[in-house]
């Protein structure tokens, strides 16, 4: 990323008055001291001028026609390519009220016709020196602000890199890994979307869900692998993985790896209390995990695996929706199966895009 420089005039003034020998006289006064200045007779020039020039410092004139000095003021401060230029408003009126006026609309000095060269020349000198400083502070922010925004792309390129290194580990214990957990984080930032989450959110799920199964690492081939009914001890070996996957995760202190533990641990838990490893309910269960939940089931009954055949997107959609005795619509939080729903025809497109 570059970085990028402001650009302005920091000892051209700009002079705006409607009476030509005010003009020549302002000139003549700051010429001497070396300063390059742009004039114009009109506000509504003046105010085009200022956004293009960009100069150090304005002199306006309050009386003029159409608009004047008290409306340019306000106009050029309301403007954010020209708010931080000072102005200095000149007038032949010496009243309270007319300086006050003048201050509320942003003016930062007022000098009083006919103005004393003198005096100019100080206020002159002093807020150019402050336009000057202001302008350096906006640029080191600036500067400050692009170095934070590539220092933060460069943290987010690794995390990614890191969840996809372990997302790889997962694939060599399961050839079918890669693409389904590219459709997971489809399905579940999709769910994310419909259901009002903000950008963070969605974001931070797409990345994290990928993890859920990281903890399958964990788990003895013959189990992961086995194409038969597990028996009771090889099924809660089958279980821990959510633990060993929450625990692998645990310790980050990125979003996304914190996404990602509460994922792995939680996406095997139902709405109704009846999933593992801790049996939690409702709203005990994270949402990212309930939204990670009825994506998983969808792709698993998609999907073939040692132990089933893969079901088309119609059919899965029936046993999600309505149940088949082992899979009910009570295990899902209900309004992620409201989103879950609308979202069909999207899930079906993901997995036409995302199958080898």
């Amino acid at each position: 990323m570059e970085m990028t420089k402001i650009h302005h005039h920091p000892t051209t003034i700009l002079l705006v008055d409607d009476e030509p020998f005010n003009l020549k006289l302002l000139k003549t006064m700051l010429g001497a001291e070396g300063y390059e200045m742009i004039t114009s007779d009109r506000g509504e020039d003046a105010l085009l001028l200022a956004e293009k020039n960009q100069p150090g410092l304005i002199l306006l004139d309050i009386m003029m026609p159409g608009l004047d000095g008290f409306e340019v003021a306000w106009l050029l401060k309301a403007n954010p390519q020209t708010s931080n230029i000072p102005i200095i408003m000149l007038t032949a009126l010496d009243d309270r009220s007319s300086r006050m006026h003048a201050l509320e609309m942003g003016a930062e000095e007022f000098l009083t016709k006919p103005v004393d060269r003198a005096e100019l020349l100080i206020r002159v000198k002093n807020l150019l020196r402050l336009k000057e400083y202001a302008d350096f502070l906006i640029e080191h922010n600036q500067i400050l602000e692009q170095q934070v925004a590539i220092r933060t792309a460069e943290l987010l390129e690794s995390y990614h890199e890191t969840i996809y290194t372990m997302t790889l580990a997962a694939e060599y214990k399961d050839e079918d890994t890669g693409l389904h957990v590219a459709r997971i984080s489809h399905y579940c930032r999709i769910l994310a979307e419909y259901l009002g989450m903000d950008s963070a959110f969605c974001d931070c799920i797409f990345y994290a869900s990928p993890m859920h199964d990281i903890g399958k690492i964990g788990i003895p081939d013959h189990i992961l692998l086995k194409p038969d009914s597990f028996l009771p001890h090889e099924w809660e070996t089958m279980k821990s993985h959510t633990m060993l996957g929450e625990k692998i995760l645990a310790r980050g202190k990125s979003p996304y790896l914190r996404m990602g533990a509460e994922i792995a641990l939680n996406h095997h838990e139902r709405w109704d209390g009846g999933g593992y490893p801790h049996n939690k309910r409702a709203e005990e269960i994270p949402l990212s995990a309930r939204i990670m939940n009825i994506g998983d089931q969808y792709d698993a009954l998609r999907s073939k695996r040692p132990y089933k055949t893969a079901f088309d997107h119609d059919k899965v959609m029936q046993i999600i929706t309505d149940g088949d005795g082992r899979t009910l619509p009570v295990h899902f939080d209900p309004a992620v199966m409201i989103a879950f729903k609308a979202c069909s025809e999207t899930f079906r497109d993901i997995y036409a895009d995302h199958t080898g």
